[in-house]
């Protein structure tokens, strides 16, 4: 009987220290600050480590959440991607992979300075075929999680972007009919402020579209992009590598001094 109370005693100290361990075995696996709050955890194996300074918006393609999940998280796919959340059309949110992890969405492309956009963004696919228009709910849903992840990591409001800013002639998405105007109300990525007027003879588009990121080599392309993004039009892939009055005037509203 002794024996089996100082086998109890020893068993309650050791408690504490199997609590501890088992904090320890969840943080390792997802470090504080990692998880939003606002989302369901669905974890994907499609990432490795990065930092994050930029948001990716995207369109699924596929028609359901269920079915963008299983996509985003097949690892025996010949090309497996992933993203860190995805945003349902009733505003549900699942996280994928943890922030500080390096997620697959964004391929090929470049944003400014940056050429690894993986590596420095994180992404949010929304669940929308690219032919319809984003319901209320989602795109709230949206903008309260950009909210949560800016607040978390530093990210400038100011850095969120879609997939086709960043691969110009590959990607179009999130598409015309995301309202980018919306999140700008709500202080999300770049958008022309006050009236929009005539920029002064001899402004430079093509330096303005690079200024704000853009990468100019496919002037067809990144044209196509930037009207997609701020006309909420899509010219296709034959677009005239030529500024029309109006991508002039926003270009410069987006880049003139006090913008």
């Amino acid at each position: 009987m002794m024996r089996d109370g100082i086998r109890f005693r020893t068993a309650l100290r050791a408690l504490p220290m199997l609590a501890l361990l088992s904090l320890l075995g969840a943080c390792a696996t997802v470090p504080p600050g990692q998880r939003s709050t606002l989302a369901e955890w669905r974890p994907s194996p499609n990432h490795d480590i990065r930092k994050a300074v930029i948001v990716v918006l995207h369109y699924t393609v596929e028609d359901t959440l269920e079915g963008s999940r299983k996509i985003l998280s097949d690892d025996t796919s010949k090309h497996p991607v992933s993203s860190h959340y995805l945003v349902d059309r009733d505003g549900r949110i699942l996280q994928l992979v943890p922030d500080n992890l390096r997620a697959w969405h964004a391929g090929d492309g470049r944003w400014g300075t940056i050429t690894d956009l993986n590596d420095a963004s994180i992404g949010i696919e929304i669940v929308n075929t690219g032919s319809e228009p984003f319901p209320d709910a989602q795109v709230a849903a949206v903008i309260a999680l950009l909210d949560d992840i800016c607040k978390r990591h530093g990210i400038p409001k100011s850095q969120v972007i879609g997939h086709g800013d960043l691969a110009p002639g590959r990607k179009i998405d999130p598409g015309v009919q995301f309202p980018w105007k919306r999140l700008a109300d709500a202080g999300f990525g770049q958008w022309p402020q006050g009236e929009l007027v005539d920029p002064p003879a001899g402004f430079d588009g093509w330096t303005a579209l690079r200024v704000i990121g853009y990468d100019i080599r496919d002037k067809s392309a990144v044209l196509r992009a930037f009207r997609i993004h701020y006309r909420a039009r899509d010219d296709g892939k034959d677009t005239v590598a030529e500024f029309q009055p109006e991508d002039l005037r926003i270009l410069y509203a987006l880049t003139r001094p006090g913008s």
